[in-house]
């Protein structure tokens, strides 16, 4: 039997460098491919999708309005994803999850169902919750590993004064705005305060970066073997009983 389980995280280990190594070539290529640039941040012009979201942030504020009450009982991005523990060590940073490379909670989906309708329309969505600071929290410097994704965040809730609630990206500081929309590739380093007295929240999204044939069609594979990864199994496996564990305590 032990023979067995070394073998299996062996083949699990081969897998993982195999998709980082698939990662970084993508990462190398993506400048010449890509169909809206390579910078740090990006416009919502260029993301048209972007105004039916800032259209509707109020109704997607009412909802959260509705999960906010429980936001003690929400889960800690750690405890859905045991790999955010490295930036991610205290019970600041709450999560409500919509769905995440081919996961979705249908639950969460129901709670919130004008926000779930909303995100149907979004085009190459591969990740999409409600990001949830508490005060004080600090997110320290990190960056993403996949330069295929797009992110967006749809501020739905910032406190005053927005100078103590901002996010560094690369060398450059940004705030955001009710309403509004921040776009920004994440694999640039970046880290966030909320230097507040109360929570920030945003609607995280992470959107399918727009790309030329033959790369758009590589990015589809990387994002579709991310979803089969034993990280993503594992936060599903975490999500679903925070849920439960959710479910029973609202009965």
């Amino acid at each position: 039997m032990q023979g067995i389980w070394k073998e299996t995280i062996a083949r699990l280990e081969r897998v993982r460098l195999e998709q980082v190594s698939i990662v970084q070539k993508l990462e190398n290529l993506v400048p010449r491919y890509s169909l809206v640039g390579d910078s740090i941040f990006f416009s919502k012009e260029q993301f048209p999708w972007t105004e039916m979201l800032e259209a509707n942030w109020q109704v997607i504020r009412q909802e959260l309005d509705q999960v906010m009450p429980y936001a003690d009982a929400l889960p800690n991005f750690q405890d859905i994803s045991p790999r955010q523990s490295s930036i991610a060590d205290d019970n600041r940073w709450k999560t409500y999850f919509f769905c995440a490379f081919g996961y979705r909670s249908q639950k969460n989906c129901d709670r919130c169902p004008e926000t779930a309708k909303i995100l149907k329309q979004i085009p190459g969505l591969k990740v999409a919750f409600f990001s949830i600071l508490a005060p004080g929290k600090h997110i320290p410097a990190h960056r993403g590993k996949h330069k295929g994704i797009i992110r967006c965040h749809l501020a739905l809730k910032v406190p005053e004064p927005k100078e103590s609630c901002r996010i560094r990206i690369a060398d450059e500081i940004a705030h955001w705005e009710e309403g509004k929309v921040l776009l920004f590739d994440d694999t640039f380093p970046h880290e966030v305060w909320n230097d507040t007295n109360d929570y920030r929240v945003v609607l995280f999204l992470d959107i399918a970066r727009p790309l030329k044939f033959p790369l758009s069609l590589v990015n589809w594979t990387v994002n579709s073997l991310v979803g089969l990864s034993p990280i993503i199994q594992v936060a599903k496996g975490n999500h679903e009983s925070w849920e439960q564990q959710f479910e029973a305590m609202l009965r």
